[in-house]
């Protein structure tokens, strides 16, 4: 079962220009469908994908230097990492590999020509596989970009971040990565059960806060598991005092 507003954002990939403007021309009609983008190729999808993180993607089976399978394939290994993998809808002409495209974890095949019938049981599908996604939804990862690469961290691995100028500073175990965001926007997205703001520039993961304690000149510090110590704002003690015994 659907909610009632479902937005939608697909992309649609293949190599031929007619074909990617009869399926966008179809997804227009749709009213749950925020937005359409399309890729001429295998490689510009993957490069799409992981920077605008699509929620549906209709993607040609065969295509020069990276078909449809290669393209999944490296989506696939992405999720691994923590990113979000979208539905993927095969299309394509040839309907041998109809049984490998459901063993790599598509959703659909469209084998063309396809009726109006048939793409409409193809999106409604989607549709039904989004909502149920976004209902039992984790939090999406983190997409980190640092000279030419992407990376992703899940938000419930976090330590603890620090502000960074323009930027926030994420502790993860012994790695650190600087997201280009300020301290005031991160924490909207942070969910309030999981994070607290312990300084103007500090906050921290709760699960990872191990104990209080007073410094010589008689200020606060929270211990962290592996022993890392942070300063507590007098503004914030409170908050976190009351956090950390709802816990209990």
């Amino acid at each position: 079962m659907q909610p009632a507003e479902l937005k939608v954002r697909a992309l649609v990939v293949d190599d031929e220009p007619l074909a990617r403007s009869n399926l966008t021309v179809l997804l227009r009609r749709d009213a749950d469908i925020e937005s359409i983008n399309e890729c001429a190729s295998g490689s510009e999808a993957i490069a799409q994908i992981r920077g605008t993180q699509p929620d549906l993607v209709f993607l040609d089976v065969q295509m020069p230097e990276c078909g449809g399978f290669e393209v999944l394939a490296k989506l696939t290994a992405d999720a691994d990492q923590g990113a979000a993998l979208p539905v993927i809808v095969f299309v394509t002409a040839y309907d041998e590999y109809a049984l490998r495209a459901f063993d790599a974890g598509a959703l659909d095949y469209l084998l063309k020509p396809f009726d109006d019938s048939r793409f409409k049981l193809a999106i409604t599908r989607a549709k039904e596989k989004i909502a149920q996604r976004r209902m039992h939804a984790q939090p999406p990862p983190l997409v980190i970009r640092s000279a030419g690469q992407i990376s992703y961290v899940q938000i419930a691995a976090i330590d603890w971040v620090e502000a960074a100028d323009y930027y926030a500073c994420l502790h993860v175990g012994a790695k650190s990565h600087l997201l280009r965001r300020s301290m005031a926007e991160l924490e909207k997205e942070l969910d309030p059960r999981l994070f607290c703001r312990i300084h103007r520039s500090t906050i921290v993961n709760l699960r990872r806060v191990r104990g209080l304690e007073v410094d010589a000149a008689g200020d606060y510090e929270v211990l962290l598991e592996g022993g890392r110590r942070l300063r507590l704002s007098r503004r914030f003690r409170k908050d976190l005092q009351a956090r950390m015994s709802a816990k209990e």
